[in-house]
């Protein structure tokens, strides 16, 4: 008999590999397309439809329980993904770069749809109900160490390659003062053309102070607007394409939506969200570039922010293209501060002209890599359970089997309380979530806290990822000693009261970070810690035959129910108001303690052996 492998040796890795290309299709894809100058408008259309794998996986998981065995289909899309990054990496340089890179990328977006399915279903068979709830919230912690690494580091390593392998960086300091404001004017013609003998560079002011303080919005649209219209009209950028919007209503919207809102508004007495008139001061930052470059050479330069208070932003990230016909011209950038900002910061901003196709090759060939070593690694350290086998069938046939793991999720026992818990446990949460940013940005006369967004990203981006880490390891360890069904009620408290702290915080707009701060530790942390109850139930009643795609199928539901309430959250807020928002986000608490008391959960279910 082989001895059993410790999960530490798989289970981290596993969720590593699993978060990794998630974050590759769907943020990485993004960053990488704005560096290599593909429009905004085109890139979002084409990237928004790769979630769709994550989306309909559930109608394909069957075929992994029908054919061979999850440790398998792991290793083989381990290396697919591998395949996958390398296909986008060596078709980068590729003059129709964009359709290649596409087609590669929905080839990872399915294959890591498969891997997830797979991983699932293999994390279910390899460890017992009590190993299961107490590395819960580890393969939860590295998974979201992925979504980290994709966005941090990865981000870092490509920007690094494109200051080596171009002209050297463009760096401007920008400091905001408490000085008087004055009116800022706009005048392009009184740079000339600096022609200057030796190495080609750009240059600019190497620092920059900004008067604290507002100014009217109309004001600064306006001069926004001419630095807009004078970097396109000198070519060193496109105009974005802008989506158009019906003016006309559609039947929907006429009969139903808007009639709804009026009855709303008037229930709740709430006012329209005033727009505001004021907004941060700014600067004009001039860049030029110090002589004209050889004919046919096009000099890129990608500016934006790179260390400090994101108080101090830019409008947009910059992508400029200088070439023989525009060098002695000036392109301009607008830093702006956020209105709300009421303290002396400053910020660092850096402009990087590398060779950007050669540096995101690079990365991509580092990744492709990992995934070969990943692919080596899990085929060796697996372990082979015995369980993991394709599923038997039954004398149907392949396509009857097929729709037979279809229909044994729908024919299980308590169907409807299973699918009112996978829709609600997170009713509160889902709307939650997607307005808890826009109301501690807002400013205070439009309900919000008035945060400014340095101060944003000190609340969720460290102290909030912070608690919702220890939230979610905490959860697995106590649930793998008492088990689901003593901790689930408890888990409902944790993931559905502290929601009561932006309702305090919407009625009283505490000036002090340090009460925000911690309305947001406690709601992060009962989320961490509430969420291993959900997870350790669609593990639950996965169990059986088909487990694999019972809980992908569970997951289809688990994505819904965070969807449509998603969906609606910003048009509910919108007429209700932040206050009466958090007040319908408490009643939203309540259905699913009406829910649990239906659920039947084995008792051992969750508890770890002692060993």
């Amino acid at each position: 008999m082989t001895k059993k492998r410790s999960p530490w040796f798989w289970v981290p890795t596993l969720y590593f590999a699993e978060g990794l290309p998630y974050v590759m299709v769907m943020t990485l894809s993004v960053i990488m397309y704005k560096r290599l100058g593909i429009s905004n408008a085109q890139f979002a259309l084409y990237t928004s439809w790769l979630y769709l794998p994550w989306v309909i996986k559930p109608l394909w998981s069957p075929v992994v329980d029908l054919f061979k065995t999850k440790r398998y289909w792991i290793v083989i899309m381990q290396l697919l993904i591998g395949a996958g990054l390398a296909g986008v990496a060596f078709t980068i340089p590729a003059d129709n770069f964009f359709r290649y890179t596409m087609a590669f990328f929905w080839l990872l977006a399915f294959s890591s749809a498969t891997h997830d399915i797979a991983a699932d279903g293999y994390y279910m068979l390899e460890l017992s109900s009590g190993d299961q709830a107490f590395f819960v919230g580890i393969r939860s912690t590295f998974y979201r160490f992925a979504m980290l690494t994709g966005q941090g580091l990865l981000v870092i390593l490509a920007g690094t390659l494109e200051t080596a392998t171009g002209l050297p960086p463009l760096k401007v300091e920008v400091e905001a003062q408490r000085n008087s404001i004055e009116q800022v004017a706009f005048n392009p013609t009184q740079f000339s053309a600096l022609n200057e003998t030796g190495e080609t560079y750009f240059v600019s002011p190497e620092s920059l102070a900004i008067p604290i303080g507002t100014i009217a919005t109309a004001d600064a649209d306006s001069v926004i607007k001419l630095v807009e219209e004078w970097n396109i009209g000198q070519g060193f950028y496109s105009k974005e394409e802008k989506v158009s919007k019906d003016k006309k209503p559609g039947l929907w919207k006429k009969y139903v939506v808007i009639p709804l809102e009026t009855s709303l508004k008037r229930l709740f007495n709430s006012e329209e969200k005033r727009v505001s008139a004021e907004a941060g001061n700014y600067a004009i930052l001039p860049i030029q570039l110090s002589q004209k470059p050889d004919a046919g050479d096009r000099l890129v330069l990608n500016f934006g922010f790179d260390k400090g208070d994101n108080s101090i932003r830019l409008i947009h990230e910059y992508r400029y293209e200088f070439n023989e016909s525009n060098w002695n011209k000036p392109a301009f950038a607008v830093v702006q501060l956020d209105s709300k900002l009421n303290k002396p910061t400053q910020a660092s901003f850096v402009g990087r002209s590398g060779n950007i196709r050669f540096a995101w090759l690079v990365v991509f060939v580092v990744i492709a890599t990992l995934f070969v070593v990943f692919h080596l690694y899990h085929r060796f350290i697996l372990p082979r359970p015995a369980s993991d086998v394709a599923a038997k069938s039954n004398g149907k046939g392949i396509w009857g089997e097929f729709l037979e793991t279809f229909a044994s999720f729908f024919r299980m026992k308590q169907l409807g309380a299973a699918l009112l818990f996978m829709l609600l446990y997170r009713l509160a949460e889902s709307q939650l979530v997607k307005m808890a940013s826009p109301f501690l940005l807002d400013a205070k006369e439009a309900g919000g806290l008035g945060l400014t967004t340095g101060d944003l990203g000190l609340v969720y981006g460290t102290a909030g990822m912070i608690a919702l880490t220890v939230g979610g390891i905490l959860g697995g360890v106590v649930a793998s000693r008492n088990g689901l069904k003593y901790w689930i009620w408890w888990m409902a408290l944790a993931i559905n009261l502290p929601n009561l702290g932006y309702l305090l915080l919407s009625v009283f707009t505490p000036d002090s970070l340090w009460y925000v701060m911690a309305a947001v530790v406690v709601e992060q942390f009962g989320y961490g810690f509430g969420f291993t109850a959900y997870m350790l139930y669609l593990i639950y009643i996965a169990q059986g035959k088909y487990q694999t795609a019972h809980y992908a199928i569970a997951t289809g539901f688990m994505a819904l129910g965070m969807m449509i309430p998603g969906m609606m959250s910003g048009w509910l807020q919108e007429i209700l108001g932040y206050q009466h928002f958090f007040v319908w986000v408490m009643i939203c608490t309540l259905p699913i303690f009406a829910v649990i008391p239906f659920l039947k959960i084995d008792r051992s279910f969750g508890i770890r052996e002692n060993k």
